[in-house]
């Protein structure tokens, strides 16, 4: 398995690019950096909304009713965002290079797109804040979830592994 590391601008962490050897060619799977597992956000949205509510009725129980739907209200907002969090949690891009051919998978909240190249008619295009691979009649954006650097250097070499 060969690994180019990037070195994080604002961290002294080194964000690695996993290419795994094949026989015949190579895989990488880039997704987002989640740092909290799903249950465990979850259990902190709820301790939020739980903390949210009980204020909102101690106010209530002391004469400021009004407090309460707000209370509910922020409960309500802090569930569409843990679900708009958890639709995107999972997103990847899975790239393959396999006797020729380049099979990408790219899962985007609930759907999942195939799509299936030729290596040798691939071109690797950056331009501006995108990777975009060019085939005979059709093109890609890759690299979503990678940041300005690491997407440098993951374009670079995507289009050094293709043309080996």
């Amino acid at each position: 398995m060969s690994t180019p590391a990037l070195e994080s601008p604002w961290e002294n962490a080194r964000r690695e690019l996993p290419f795994h050897e094949g026989a015949r060619g190579f895989s990488v799977i880039l997704k987002r950096n989640v740092s909290i597992s799903p249950g465990g956000l979850a259990c902190v949205f709820a301790a939020l909304g739980v903390a949210a509510l009980a204020i909102g009725t101690g106010f209530a129980l002391v004469g400021a009713w009004l407090i309460l739907p707000f209370a509910g209200l922020e409960v309500l907002l802090l569930g569409a965002a843990f679900l708009l969090q958890a639709r995107h949690a999972t997103d990847y891009e899975r790239i393959v290079l396999d006797r020729g051919r380049l099979a990408i998978e790219v899962a985007h909240a609930e759907r999942v797109a195939r799509y299936e190249l030729d290596a040798r008619a691939v071109h690797v295009e950056r331009r501006g804040r995108h990777v975009v691979l060019r085939g005979a009649e059709q093109s890609l954006e890759l690299g979503r979830h990678l940041d300005d650097e690491s997407r440098a250097a993951f374009a670079a070499e995507l289009e050094r592994r293709l043309r080996i």
